[in-house]
C-alpha cells in the first residue's frame, strides 16, 4: 500500500517539493478533514484508523508516545523522560549521561513523577457553556465558565467510576477555537509508569545547542517506558502500534499523532504586539542571564556540570525558541499578512447586522485588555506566576499552601489547578522522591530574588518585605537550607494534615509561600477581572464570526491535546543549497570530534565496525508540529511507525504563529536506527522480540 501511494505521490508531483494545505493544520481527531485528506494523498482515514490511533497514543507530561506492545511498552523520546532519569540519579551515578537498559522486566526502574493519559472520548459541552455564560458581563462569564467547567469535569469522573470501575480516569475541560467550542476529554490515566531504555545523552542530544533546532541531525533522541495497572504488573494495552524498522521513503505521506503544546495563530494583532514588544524581551533577557549563571556555576565541579544539566539544556532550548518567536514576530510580510487578515475578519463583524449594533468590538475589547496585562504583566510574572522564587522547594510550598486553602472550598469555587480531579496529580508529584541540590537551588533561587527586585524595584512593597534587611543570596540560603521539603514524607505529612498542618508548619518556604500568598492572589484576581474574562469572552466573539464565514473547515489553535497531521518526507532549499531529508549513521561518526557537544559513547566507539554505517538516523519531513509533538510516532497509511518526532528546524519555531510549507520542517528518529541500536549496541534481545523485529 505504502508503495502505491508513493508512485501516486510522484505522479501528481507532491513528492518532490511545494504543499497543498491539507499539510498545515493540526486537527482533533473528532474534526479530521479526511475527504481533503483522500483527495490530496489518496489516503482513507476511516473512523476505525483514527480510533485505532487514538487508542494507541499517549499523553506524557509536556510530550507524546505510543504503545507499541500488548505488555504496555511505551515509545517516546530520551529528552521526555530526563526527569525520571534525574529521579533515579544521585551525584554518584548519572543515568542522564551514561543511560539505562532494564536487564529484564523486574529491573525496570519506576517514575514516581511521570504518568501517562490517553484519550477515551470526547463530550461537546459547548451548549451548556454558553447557557451559563448568555448576557453576563465579561467578569461573571469568567466565573461562571469556570463552575461550569468544574461542574462537568466532577461529573463525568462521577459518572466513569460507575461505569469503568477498574480503571482511572481523568476528566478534561478542553477550549477549541479560543472558546468557539468546548469539549470535555476523558482520558485513561497510568500513574505507575517505569523506564526500561534510554540512551546515553551524548547520543540523545548529539550536536547540544550548536546544533539544536538544526538539521541535518544525528541524534537517537528515543526512550522506552511501561505502563503498570494497579496490581503492579505489565498494563495490558490490546491496542498498539506496530514499529516497521524499514522507515519512511522520501515523498511518502506520513502522519504525526500527538499532543502539540499551544500555538498562537488566532491570537489578534494586539496580542501578537504584546507579546512582541513586552513578554519576549524581558524573558529573552532573563533566560540569557539565568544561563550564564548556570555555566559559571557549571564549571566550579564536575559535579555542578552533571547537577545543572538539566536545567542549563532546557533553558538554552527555551531561549533559543524565544529568540526565533521573536524574530518571527519582526518578520513584516508575515505581520502585515495577519494584519490584512484580521481587517477581513473585522470587516465580516461589521456586516453582521446584530453584531454592528449590539455587541462591543471584540479586537476593540481585547486591546483595552492588553494595555492591562501591560501594567500587570511584571509584577504578575513575578509573584503569581513564580518568576522571583525560581525554586523547586517553592514550588513544593506553594502547591501545599494553595492546596490546603483550595480544599477547604467547594469543589466549584477553587481555583481550577486545585480541583478535585486536578489534586491526584499535585499529590504524585509532591510524593515523587525527586532529588534537590541545594546549592543549585540556592543559585536559581537568589537569582530570580535579584531579578524580581531590579525590575519590581526595591521600594515595591513586597519586594521591600523581603530584601529591605537582607540580601538575595543570605535570603535563599536561609529559605533552602532551613526548609524540609526536600524530604518526601515530610511534604505528604503535610499534604495529609491540611489547613491545620500546612498552617501550623514553621518551615520557612512554608512560612514564604504563607506570607506572599495573598499578594499573589490579588495580582490573580485583577489579571483575571482586567484580562483573562475580556479576552476571553471577546475571542468567543471573534471565533462565532470565523465560523459564521468558513465554519469548523479551519483548524484550531494547538492546546496539548490529541492532533493528527499529514505532511510528506522532504528536504527543503535553504539560500541556493538543497537539504535533502535523510541523515545516515556514517555522518554520525564523520562529524564525532570526542569533545562535547560532538563526542560519542564508548560503546558506539567500539561498535562501529558492526554497524551498518548506511542506516538511516534522522529525516525531515513537512509536518505541521510545535514543542508537546516530541515523541510523536511517525505513522504510515496502515498506521505502522516509521520514525519518532522528536524536533523541527529552526523555520518550525515561526510555526507558533504561522505556517511556512517551503521550510517549516519537523525532524524525526528513523526505525531503521532503533534497530541497529537495539541490536548491535545495547544486544536488548528481549526488546526487539516485543517490538516483533525482524530475525538477524
Amino acid at each position: 500500500m505504502r508503495l502505491m501511494l508513493l508512485a501516486g505521490l510522484l505522479l501528481a508531483g507532491l513528492g518532490s517539493g511545494g504543499s497543498a494545505w491539507a499539510d498545515e493544520g493540526m486537527w482533533p481527531l473528532q474534526l479530521v478533514p479526511t475527504a481533503a485528506i483522500h483527495q490530496q494523498y489518496g489516503v482513507d482515514l476511516t473512523p476505525e484508523w483514527l480510533t485505532r490511533v487514538r487508542d494507541a497514543s499517549v499523553r506524557l507530561a509536556n510530550c507524546s508516545a505510543t504503545f507499541v506492545s500488548a505488555d504496555g511498552l511505551l515509545l517516546t523520546n530520551q529528552h521526555c523522560i530526563r526527569n525520571c532519569l534525574a529521579e533515579r540519579s544521585s551525584r554518584r551515578q548519572d543515568l542522564i549521561s551514561d543511560g539505562f537498559l532494564a536487564p529484564s522486566r523486574d529491573r525496570e526502574l519506576p517514575c514516581s513523577s511521570l504518568l501517562a493519559d490517553v484519550l477515551v472520548d470526547t463530550e461537546d459541552v459547548t451548549a451548556l457553556i454558553t447557557t451559563a455564560t448568555r448576557n453576563l458581563e465579561s467578569r461573571a462569564a469568567n466565573a461562571a465558565r469556570k463552575r461550569t467547567l468544574t461542574r462537568l469535569e466532577q461529573a463525568c469522573e462521577e459518572q466513569s467510576r460507575i461505569t469503568d470501575p477498574g480503571a482511572q480516569i481523568r476528566c478534561e475541560a478542553v477550549a477549541l477555537y479560543a472558546g468557539g467550542q468546548y469539549y470535555i476529554y476523558r482520558y485513561r490515566r497510568y500513574t505507575d509508569l517505569r523506564m526500561v531504555f534510554a540512551p546515553e545523552l551524548d547520543l540523545a542530544a548529539f550536536g547540544g545547542d550548536p546544533d539544536n533546532f538544526q538539521f541535518p541531525r544525528w541524534d537517537l533522541d528515543l526512550a522506552l517506558l511501561r505502563a503498570y495497572d494497579g496490581s503492579g504488573t505489565p498494563a495490558h494495552t490490546p491496542t498498539f502500534l506496530h514499529v516497521d524498522f524499514g522507515g519512511p521513503r522520501a515523498g511518502e505521506p506520513v502522519f504525526v499523532v500527538g499532543n502539540p503544546g499551544s500555538t498562537y495563530r488566532d491570537l489578534t494583532v494586539a496580542q501578537l504586539l504584546e507579546m512582541r514588544d513586552v513578554e519576549l524581551p524581558h524573558a529573552i533577557a532573563r533566560d540569557s542571564e539565568l544561563r550564564g549563571r548556570l555555566i559559571e556555576f557549571s564549571h566550579i565541579r564536575p559535579a555542578n556540570q552533571r547537577i545543572a544539566q538539566m536545567a542549563l539544556i532546557s533553558l538554552e532550548n527555551v531561549l533559543k525558541v524565544r529568540r526565533r518567536q521573536l524574530d518571527a514576530l519582526h518578520d513584516t510580510e508575515q505581520f502585515n499578512r495577519l494584519r490584512r487578515e484580521e481587517n477581513d475578519l473585522h470587516a465580516r463583524f461589521g456586516s453582521l447586522s446584530r453584531a454592528a449594533h449590539d455587541a462591543v468590538d471584540p479586537w476593540e475589547q481585547i486591546s483595552r485588555a492588553q494595555e492591562n496585562k501591560r501594567l500587570l504583566s511584571l509584577p504578575y510574572s513575578y509573584i503569581e506566576a513564580g518568576g522571583g522564587f525560581d525554586s523547586l522547594l517553592f514550588s513544593y510550598a506553594r502547591a501545599l499552601v494553595r492546596a490546603a486553602e483550595e480544599r477547604t472550598k467547594p469543589n466549584e469555587e477553587r481555583l481550577r489547578e486545585y480541583t478535585d480531579g486536578a489534586l491526584p496529580r499535585i499529590a504524585q508529584t509532591l510524593r515523587a522522591d525527586a532529588p534537590v541540590y541545594t546549592d543549585l537551588e540556592e543559585l536559581t533561587l537568589s537569582f530570580a530574588l535579584a531579578d524580581m527586585r531590579e525590575y519590581l524595584g526595591p521600594d515595591y512593597p513586597l519586594v521591600h518585605r523581603l530584601l529591605a534587611k537582607d540580601s538575595p543570596e543570605s535570603l535563599s540560603r536561609h529559605l533552602v537550607e532551613g526548609s524540609r521539603l526536600n524530604d518526601a514524607g515530610y511534604r505528604m505529612q503535610l499534604w495529609n494534615g491540611g489547613k491545620a498542618a500546612v498552617d501550623g508548619s514553621r518551615d520557612p518556604m512554608i512560612e514564604l509561600a504563607r506570607g506572599i500568598d495573598p499578594v499573589a492572589r490579588g495580582l490573580r484576581k485583577r489579571y483575571e477581572d482586567e484580562v483573562e474574562a475580556p479576552v476571553q469572552q471577546a475571542a468567543e466573539q471573534i471565533a462565532r464570526v470565523r465560523f459564521a464565514q468558513s465554519g469548523t473547515t479551519e483548524y484550531p489553535d494547538a492546546n496539548f491535546t490529541l492532533r493528527l497531521n499529514v505532511g510528506t518526507v522532504q528536504g527543503w532549499r535553504e539560500n541556493d543549497q538543497t537539504i535533502e531529508p535523510f541523515t545516515q549513521l556514517r555522518g554520525l561518526y564523520a562529524r564525532a570530534s570526542g569533545f562535547e557537544p560532538f563526542a560519542l559513547p564508548a560503546r558506539w566507539l567500539a561498535a562501529r565496525n558492526n554497524l551498518n554505517l548506511d542506516t538511516v538516523l534522522n529525516l525531515s519531513t513537512n509536518n505541521d508540529i510545535v514543542g508537546g509533538n516530541s515523541g510523536s510516532p511517525l505513522l504510515d497509511a496502515d498506521a505502522n511507525i516509521l520514525g519518532v518526532i522528536f524536533d523541527g528546524n529552526i523555520h518550525s519555531i515561526a510555526g507558533t504563529f504561522w505556517f511556512n510549507p517551503a521550510d517549516n520542517r519537523a525532524v524525526a528518529v528513523d526505525t531503521a536506527a532503533l534497530l541497529q541500536a537495539l541490536r548491535v549496541v545495547y544486544g536488548a534481545r528481549a526488546l526487539l522480540t516485543e517490538l516483533g523485529a525482524p530475525a538477524n
